[in-house]
């Protein structure tokens, strides 16, 4: 298992801020240097993915300032229940009102996303919005890309049946996680359907120094090795778990940490 933050390490400091449509959003910060902004997965939050395991102290250590949003609906976020709070790509907006936010300039940050956070950190790469220095796609395959629409209805069904499911079924573990974190199901079933799939041909477009970091075992959202080699400035770096396991190891913050430092 990761390690937890101890005694003796600095407390990220967290704040909030308008995003394009109103809606107020946590930010996470630690560390000084160079800025990288980081996206945690779908029902998760910058504290379980990123401060709870070391990763963000992992970057704070190697020099960089970790600026982890809560998406909308997620962690210490506002969760509207408004269905005009969840146009398609509000979390790229997010991100751009992130940028915009602290003044982030291309080519003076680097982006970190895990699972549905790595999703969102390609959308917004490839349709030209934000312009990192190096981009660390996690936990992401080239079905999780493509094949969103199917993604969805899995964690859909996880919102719609949420009190029917039992232990054995196959989506039981992503209910267990969702019940944990607190999250809005009303709002999460509304972000879910702001979400589209995305066409591959434009990984083109990603051309910054990229790692595509992916745990030995995950298969969650398809083969992370095709992903990288579809962009043209990638390399594939294997870590220990599964899709679930791996964000809990600390050879993740490393290979983020190593790769952004090179």
């Amino acid at each position: 298992m990761g390690r937890l933050r101890g005694a003796g390490v600095s407390a990220p400091e967290t704040s909030r801020f308008a995003s394009f449509d109103g809606t107020h959003l946590a930010v996470h910060t630690l560390g000084e240097g160079p800025p990288v902004v980081v996206l945690h997965g779908l029902f998760s939050s910058a504290q379980m993915n990123w401060i709870k395991w070391g990763h963000a102290e992992a970057l704070a250590a190697a020099g960089f300032r970790a600026i982890m949003l809560d998406f909308r609906v997620h962690g210490e976020s506002d969760a509207p229940r408004d269905a005009a709070a969840y146009p398609t790509g509000v979390l790229v907006r997010d991100v751009a009102a992130l940028a915009e936010h602290f003044a982030l300039e291309p080519g003076g940050f680097d982006m970190v996303g895990f699972s549905l956070g790595a999703r969102t950190a390609v959308h917004t790469v490839a349709h030209g919005v934000l312009e990192p220095r190096r981009l660390a796609i996690c936990g992401m395959g080239v079905a999780g890309l493509a094949g969103w629409a199917r993604r969805a209805d899995f964690f859909k069904r996880v919102i719609d049946e949420f009190d029917t499911i039992r232990p054995g079924d196959p989506v039981y573990a992503a209910r267990t996680f969702l019940k944990s974190q607190g999250v809005d199901r009303a709002a999460a079933r509304l972000l879910l359907g702001a979400m589209d799939d995305f066409d591959l041909a434009s990984l083109a477009n990603i051309t910054m120094p990229t790692a595509v970091i992916c745990g030995d075992e995950d298969r969650d959202n398809g083969s992370a090795e095709d992903l990288a080699a579809l962009l043209p400035e990638a390399r594939y770096v294997e870590v220990p778990g599964t899709h679930m396991g791996s964000v809990t190891k600390p050879e993740l913050g490393s290979a983020i940490a190593g790769f952004l430092a090179a």
